[in-house]
């Protein structure tokens, strides 16, 4: 018998690519999805285009908010580009197959975008951190090059904290079915299929995510606990409002990015299987913040709107 367990091994078939089905549940009519979706990603590719532009016009925006909110951008159309091209290839051209190098990709490009959203937030809650609880050495302390240091150190803490999770992946041996109940390659719908076990890959990806994501969102409460401490010990109702205004935008982007992450992790391990919810979430989780993050700061940042308007003129004027 057990000669016979080692033939059967030794001649497992091994997949040579996946088959992206969609949205579980909804295959017949998901193509309709696509104009939504599509509509969302020009909008994360051309809101934040205008950003860096803008920013990049204006000298009154050099500053170190702006520029943060530019690298911002930056993982933003990374994000949405990771996915979204894929997507759209899927509801209209019928492109499900994936090969499993470019699977293994997506994967690692995911985590490391998503890990650099969640560095970046933490990079701007620091800057406001250091703006309102001492402002008087704020231009000593967030200089350029510190931008500089900080952007360099979460490329490289995401480019290489997450290459263990496709590599984990990868070493999985796909012996049986091939079809992804998903849009994208996400871990967890990849690994399902393997004819290993998986669990050292899911504890790998829920430890990463610990101390990549769970420290930068801990840092971030710190920073702001300190900043509430701070404004609450204002005199000026007029200083208290002003000091919290400039946190606003960052704190919904914040609290977005973080819910919709909580959400996607406790609907992964409480689904016995695919299903549409999970799904959906985690393709709105890549596509909703790279649209939402340029429009939040250009509704609620007067300066932004302000230099907006001047760009639009001086390219007007050129005209």
């Amino acid at each position: 018998m057990s000669a016979s367990l080692k033939v059967f091994n030794s001649t497992k078939f091994q997949v040579s690519e996946f088959i992206l089905m969609g949205f579980p549940g909804i295959h017949s009519w998901q193509h309709w999805i696509s104009l939504p979706l599509a509509l969302l990603y020009l909008s994360a590719i051309g809101t934040n285009v205008l950003i860096l532009i803008i920013i990049d016009q204006d000298p009154s925006l050099k500053q170190p908010m702006y520029l943060f909110l530019g690298i911002l951008s930056v993982a933003d159309m990374g994000l949405a580009t990771t996915i979204m091209p894929k997507i759209l290839a899927i509801f209209w051209f019928d492109a499900k197959v994936i090969s499993l190098p470019e699977c293994f990709a997506q994967i690692y490009a995911i985590h490391c975008f998503v890990g650099m959203e969640s560095g970046i937030f933490l990079c701007m809650a620091f800057d406001r951190y250091v703006a309102i609880c001492y402002p008087l050495r704020y231009s000593t302390i967030i200089t350029n090059s510190l931008i500089f240091k900080a952007t360099l150190f979460m490329v490289l803490r995401n480019g290489l904290f997450v290459i263990p999770v496709p590599v984990l992946a990868g070493q999985q041996n796909y012996c049986s079915r091939n079809e992804i109940d998903h849009c994208l390659c996400s871990n967890l719908g990849v690994t399902s299929l393997a004819c290993d076990d998986r669990r050292p890959n899911s504890i790998c990806q829920l430890i990463l995510a610990w101390l990549g994501m769970g420290s930068d969102l801990g840092l971030i409460i710190f920073s702001y606990t300190l900043i509430l401490r701070s404004v609450l010990r204002l005199n000026s109702a007029e200083a208290v409002s002003k000091a919290l205004s400039t946190c606003s935008s960052h704190l919904i982007l914040i609290l977005v990015f973080y819910t919709i992450v909580v959400v996607i992790s406790v609907t992964h391990l409480a689904e016995t299987k695919t299903t549409l919810i999970p799904v959906l979430l985690n393709v709105m989780h890549n596509i909703i913040p790279p649209s939402l993050n340029p429009m939040v700061y250009a509704l609620r940042n007067r300066e932004l709107r302000k230099s907006f308007q001047k760009v639009l003129c001086w390219s007007l004027q050129k005209k």
